[in-house]
């Protein structure tokens, strides 16, 4: 295969299908989320643009299926020319004190372990041309959100962290922070807004493309 291979992980809604969306004319869409259903529907939207995507539908919180995937990736194409990360555990607001247990868990579980760990697993696909993307929502420190803000923001400080080692040497690595977007994560965030302002996934990813 000629053409390019887009990883994305959370590709089931929001602003990753919509990256799949956008990426389908050009690269091949390797579509990472737990959602089977909700996959199948953005590999639908894929074909009708004339793009092809493999899904694999898993919890990237599980290392052996995401190790299995990776392997699986190199065998058959070689290599990833973009990763987009955009899997996250949105727990829901509350105050510090109250944060559910399990909430905790799951949110260190797949906004920082696994994202350290495909890190690991998918470094060697892109080489040093390859492009890894992650999206920023800097809501550290901010009242209520406290399991949601600490683990994005170590999430992301591990990023910019790789970013800086590979500037030299590849891959190129980037943190990108989009618009409000008008999302089911947001809605459950900020019940009762007035979505009309917010931008809609396509377009914001149209929007950050563009600026690689």
């Amino acid at each position: 295969m000629t053409q390019k291979i887009a990883l994305i992980t959370g590709a089931s809604r929001g602003l990753g299908a919509a990256l799949a969306e956008a990426l389908c004319q050009t690269h091949h869409i390797v579509a990472v989320a737990r959602t089977t259903g909700a996959l199948e529907e953005v590999d639908d939207r894929i074909q009708a643009a004339g793009g092809q995507a493999t899904l694999a539908p898993m919890d990237i919180t599980n290392a052996d299926a995401m190790a299995q995937l990776c392997r699986s990736v190199y065998d058959r194409w070689g290599t990833v020319d973009i990763w987009a990360h955009t899997a996250i555990h949105a727990a829901p607001l509350s105050p510090a004190q109250f944060i559910d247990a399990k909430d905790w868990e799951k949110s260190v579980d797949c906004n920082v372990t696994a994202t350290g760990r495909l890190i690991t697993y998918v470094a060697p696909l892109l080489g040093e041309t390859g492009t890894a993307l992650f999206f920023d929502d800097p809501r550290g420190g901010e009242k209520f959100f406290g399991a949601y803000g600490a683990t994005k923001a170590a999430q992301i400080a591990l990023a910019r962290s790789w970013a800086a080692e590979s500037e030299k040497t590849g891959p190129k690595v980037r943190v990108l922070e989009p618009r409000p977007l008008a999302t089911a994560n947001r809605a459950r965030f900020f019940p009762g807004e007035d979505r009309s302002a917010l931008i809609h996934p396509k377009d914001e990813a149209e929007r950050l493309l563009g600026l690689l």
